[in-house]
């Protein structure tokens, strides 16, 4: 009997839409499409730094759903520094040769 299992490293990557984005990843792009088309719609200007700035939502949120390595996107990655960093915290390292019973 093989007990030697190999599971694929693109594994979870076969669950992500387009292989890269999740449902709440979409709906965050989504939303900054959606203003910055209002806002193109709505501000009629041909001054390149009100363009910039009709284009930040798009871009904002692009950034925050571009995959980074070790890391689903830049905004997981953003959310583990903050909650690393928002306060103390306890963290207890269990390994394999931990035991689950009472301490000595």
């Amino acid at each position: 009997m093989n007990n030697n299992y190999l599971i694929p490293a693109n594994s979870k990557k076969s669950q992500l839409i387009l292989g890269f984005f999740t449902f709440p990843d979409l709906c965050l792009f989504g939303s900054g499409v959606l203003i910055t088309l209002v806002l193109l719609l709505v501000i009629q200007s041909a001054d390149m730094l009100i363009m910039i700035l009709i284009l930040c939502p798009a871009l904002f949120t692009g950034f925050l759903v571009m995959p980074v390595p070790n890391y689903h996107n830049v905004l997981q990655f953003l959310t583990n520094i903050y909650s690393f960093y928002s306060g103390p915290k306890r963290y207890i390292w269990k390994g394999w040769c931990s035991s689950n019973g009472e301490e000595n």
